[in-house]
């Protein structure tokens, strides 16, 4: 079985751990937020730099004529 001590000092580590881990979630969030905001600005501007494109029109195949095949005549 633990001491009071040991266990006291277990609790202190568990507590600074969980501010440290509290600490990083926070400032994570924050990066989240800033990111964000940084592509919804580029995205803004993306789409007001580009122009919108012209559609293709596509182009009608011609349609190729069959040739007759030239034949030899046969010699008897």
């Amino acid at each position: 079985m633990a001491t009071v001590k040991q266990i006291q000092f277990r609790l202190r580590l568990a507590k600074k751990t969980l501010a440290r881990a509290n600490k990083e979630v926070t400032a994570t969030k924050a990066k989240i937020k800033k990111l964000e905001a940084q592509l919804k600005k580029a995205k803004a501007a993306a789409k007001k730099q580009a122009p919108k494109k012209k559609v293709a029109k596509k182009k009608v195949a011609k349609k190729k004529v069959a040739k007759k095949k030239v034949t030899r005549k046969k010699k008897k």
